[in-house]
């Protein structure tokens, strides 16, 4: 008789956990479904319907082949070309999956050294500008993947732009100027400029 007693008090205790966990389970499963499926699966369908663009990653196309992304920067050393902000990202510059700064502090000699290293290659490559070498062309920005500059930095450049493809300045600077990006809505943000979107430009002048 104990042996039966004991038994129908495990079962009892068996099922009344059952019974306590059965909701916690339920509630698991139906959370899962939603934050991990449909919650996923909507937004997408939104964002294809609605920003199909953005959602996609911002590509630019030409010719029916993808030369790059509107929101992630490219590095470009022809003189023929608007050169990008540098990037810190590693193995190799304005890469995604590695996106981060330096972190290199301003009293780190190792960042001077680099800063130093960057001014002289933009005095070497735009030597009739005698001013002070913008400073977003020498210093990466937080993510690594800046596809912008600032329309100051972008005209810094005009000259040895314009010299390499034997254009007038004024072509150059006009381009730079319909590619200009405003702020948002006037109020968010500031000007800039995409560098690749210039570069596309430059190369499609006949």
């Amino acid at each position: 008789m104990k042996d039966l007693h004991n038994e129908s008090e495990n079962t009892s205790v068996w099922r009344n956990l059952i019974e306590e966990l059965r909701p916690a389970v339920s509630i698991f499963i139906l959370l899962t479904l939603v934050t991990g499926a449909l919650y996923p699966a909507g937004i997408t369908a939104i964002a294809q319907a609605v920003f199909p663009e953005q959602a996609n990653g911002s590509l630019i196309e030409r010719d029916g082949k993808v030369v790059g992304s509107s929101l992630i920067g490219q590095s470009f050393s022809d003189a023929r070309y608007l050169w990008s902000r540098p990037s810190a990202t590693a193995p190799q510059p304005y890469n995604a999956l590695a996106s981060s700064g330096s972190n290199l502090g301003p009293l780190n000699p190792a960042l001077a050294e680099t800063v130093a290293a960057r001014i002289e290659t933009q005095r070497k490559a735009n030597p009739t500008q005698t001013g002070p070498v913008p400073q977003e062309l020498v210093t990466a920005s937080a993510s690594g993947l800046d596809p912008h500059i600032s329309p100051a930095a972008a005209h810094w450049q005009v000259p040895r732009i314009a010299s390499a493809r034997g254009l007038p300045a004024e072509r150059v600077a006009a381009i730079i100027d319909a590619e200009t990006e405003r702020p948002t809505f006037g109020l968010f943000g500031q000007a800039r400029v995409n560098v690749l979107r210039v570069n596309l430009a430059l190369d499609d002048l006949k």
